[in-house]
């Protein structure tokens, strides 16, 4: 914690921070990062680059609307693995044929959970912890009621986060597996992947990690971590737009049965994971490889936007980007402490950027109605039960001076009376 006595709360500051920013040059690529609004919600849903644009236009007129169906046989039929290749390389430290692009990150967590259990049916216990986000949870407890298993759940600190410690002391004999985020949705804790992740598997379990509020924003290394299984959405830091298509990430020994057992399996048989999609005769004979994970027919549109958010991420570097957000987010804490704290705000996230992933959550009783009120006034935030602000800073397309506008704002609305709450259960906001 900084002492906010020292901490320098002016608009200059803010502005001097933006020039020394190296990667500051890139806002101007985002639509409508340069006009007034203030965007506290990348980690919901990312702003759109002004380039998209262009490769949607194109994409009509020369792909769909000029190649037909002929786009299938031409690149349409292998993108979702190609793309996946792609986010794996840039986001994910991970070789080739390992990642796959479709469905929501739903459908792709349901079949990487019921695949790993599946795979072992001697155990009857699923691990994941109590503060995961909603639709983890909800997968694991259908999967459990379906299967016949049960739930081990760890209890974990709100404004904190699983621990290797809290793991280890929650896997066993009877754990098939074990899921995880490495950043919570809620407090923006940063699991530690490495080190729990041979927990898991020293226990003869798999582990599939949630990296939908990481990959692009954090730094990753599937292969190197021995990660069994991971799944993660595109369209917060990696700007692919609303509901563009998850992607599914599955190690080459489960996908070839280099792990001693059987190659993973998934559950939802669809034509296009058919080792011969066009023959559609009786049976199933799944794909081998990556491809057996895709079921129906993927969604090319969905995948077209992200393209060229990798492209950026790539020419920005990922560590740099990195090193951004943690700046951004500790910026974020500073002013909270120097002018929240009066009005009793506390910060639900981990103070050491180290341990914290692109978002920060402020605490207090009125904001839900904070954050109705920020809304009508264009500062975007999100709101998180019970009494959560979450500040999302995507770090390529958001600026020093637009944190501190947005923080002001906060201060602003917590000085003026409370006003009623009518409508604000309507408020609107992403994952």
């Amino acid at each position: 914690m900084t002492d906010h006595a020292t901490v320098d709360t002016t608009a200059e500051h803010a502005e001097a921070l933006d020039a020394a920013d190296p990667l500051a040059a890139l806002r101007a690529e985002f639509v409508g990062a340069t006009t007034p609004l203030v965007y506290f919600d990348g980690n919901s849903l990312g702003r759109p680059l002004a380039v998209t644009g262009d490769r949607l236009r194109a994409f009509v007129e020369e792909e769909w609307g000029g190649r037909l169906i002929r786009g299938w046989d031409e690149r349409w039929y292998d993108l979702p693995l190609t793309l996946g290749d792609e986010i794996a390389r840039v986001c994910l430290g991970a070789a080739p044929g390992q990642t796959t692009v479709g469905d929501s990150t739903t459908v792709l967590l349901y079949k990487l959970v019921r695949a790993a259990v599946d795979a072992r049916p001697d155990r009857d216990e699923i691990v994941i912890d109590s503060d995961n986000f909603p639709t983890d949870r909800y997968i694991v407890e259908g999967i459990v009621a379906e299967r016949g298993l049960t739930v081990r759940w760890i209890d974990v600190d709100r404004e904190a986060g699983v621990t290797v410690e809290q793991v280890r002391a929650a896997v066993g004999e009877r754990t098939a597996v074990v899921v995880l985020s490495q950043v919570a949705y809620r407090s923006g804790h940063l699991a530690d992947v490495e080190a729990i992740t041979p927990v898991v598997r020293d226990a003869g379990a798999l582990v599939v990690w949630d990296l939908c509020h990481s990959a692009g924003s954090v730094p990753v290394e599937l292969d190197r971590w021995g990660v069994d299984l991971a799944v993660g959405c595109t369209y917060k830091y990696l700007n692919g737009g609303p509901g563009s298509p998850a992607f599914a990430y599955v190690a080459q020994r489960h996908l070839d049965g280099g792990s001693g057992a059987p190659a993973l399996q998934q559950p939802i048989q669809g034509w296009m994971g058919h080792a011969d999609p066009f023959l559609m005769g009786p049976g199933y004979q799944p794909s081998g490889g990556i491809r057996r994970f895709i079921s129906g027919t993927p969604a090319i549109v969905g995948m077209l936007a992200m393209q060229d958010m990798l492209a950026l991420i790539e020419r920005a570097g990922v560590d740099a980007v990195r090193t951004k957000s943690q700046a951004l987010t500790s910026y974020a804490v500073d002013l909270a402490d120097a002018w929240l704290a009066e009005h009793g705000v506390t910060v639900a996230s981990p103070r050491d950027p180290a341990l914290r992933g692109g978002h920060v959550t402020l605490q207090h009783e009125r904001m839900r109605e904070v954050t109705a009120t920020l809304w009508e006034r264009d500062v975007i935030p999100d709101y998180r039960d019970p009494g959560g602000l979450r500040i999302g800073l995507s770090p390529l397309s958001t600026s020093y001076a637009e944190v501190h506008a947005g923080m002001a704002a906060i201060r602003d609305v917590l000085s003026a009376p409370p006003r009623s709450t009518a409508g604000a259960d309507s408020l609107v906001s992403g994952p």
